[in-house]
């Protein structure tokens, strides 16, 4: 079974409307979840409890997009 990783993160913009954090030394790992579902329901969790910051956000990167298990190295190892 193959696994499909995803990593929550977050933390405060500079600007509401731009995904450029504030302070990138600030920013929140909430966690690497094995599945969408489990993600999403993490992201959920943070983004209730900071509603009232307009300025934080939330989001789940699909970690394993970025590996392609059908080659022998992947893209990112390319790069390193």
């Amino acid at each position: 079974m193959m696994q499909r990783l995803h990593l929550v993160f977050g933390g405060e913009l500079v600007d509401p409307s731009k995904n450029v954090f504030k302070n990138v030394d600030d920013i929140h790992v909430v966690g690497m979840f094995p599945d969408y579902a489990s993600a999403h329901n993490a992201w959920k969790a943070e983004a209730q409890r900071t509603v009232d910051n307009a300025h934080m956000r939330y989001f789940i990167a699909h970690i394993h997009r970025l590996r392609d298990e059908e080659s022998a190295v992947s893209f990112t190892e390319e790069l390193g």
